[in-house]
């Protein structure tokens, strides 16, 4: 199914979220990865705020490429969603929506979507300078010195994606295999 979702995400969007269907979604959204993720984890144990706050927001697993003259961005392709494994289940009970990046993730991060009812999607890999074309503004707003890793809020429009893991547990990874084989989804 299509849908055209608003970020950040209420619970009441995710709820209605099911693995494999496409969204298109307009509206705020964060990028962070490896770095700025370590950072957040840094700040969390020494008991500092956050730069952003994580309820109902969506991160995206992306570090852009320089933009070129006119652009608010450079290609912006999704980073693989694994590398954060070890942060997501703490941002997510700390409210995080649902995240956007590319491949599976743990066991840990898909009981956290499902205990927090959040959703997991996949942007399409080697797709970033297309994807970059639904980011119409980007500004840094937090970890400027890390550079392509800094957090940046971007406003999007129509940003395409795919539930791979909704807030019930539903992995499009694991059912798309056994639809493939002919198995019972």
């Amino acid at each position: 199914m299509e849908r055209e979702i608003l970020a950040p995400i209420d619970k009441n969007t995710a709820s209605q979220l099911r693995a494999g269907d496409m969204v298109y979604i307009s509206g705020t959204i964060y990028t962070a990865r490896d770095a700025a993720h370590k950072r957040m984890d840094e700040a969390l144990k020494r008991g500092d705020d956050l730069p952003i706050d994580m309820e109902g927001n969506l991160i995206y697993y992306m570090g852009p490429s320089p933009a070129r003259e006119g652009r608010p961005i450079g290609s912006a392709g999704p980073t693989t969603a694994s590398r954060m494994d070890k942060y997501a289940p703490r941002l997510l009970d700390l409210g995080l929506g649902g995240m956007i990046g590319k491949g599976k993730r743990s066991r840990a991060v898909i009981d956290a979507i499902i205990r927090n009812g959040s959703v997991y999607m996949a942007a399409i890999g080697g797709a970033g300078a297309l994807l970059s074309k639904a980011i119409v503004e980007s500004e840094v707003v937090a970890y400027d010195d890390l550079g392509t890793e800094a957090i940046r809020k971007l406003k999007v429009e129509r940003f395409p994606a795919i539930v791979v893991i909704d807030c019930q547990g539903n992995n499009l990874y694991e059912s798309a295999i056994r639809e493939f084989n002919n198995e019972e989804v």
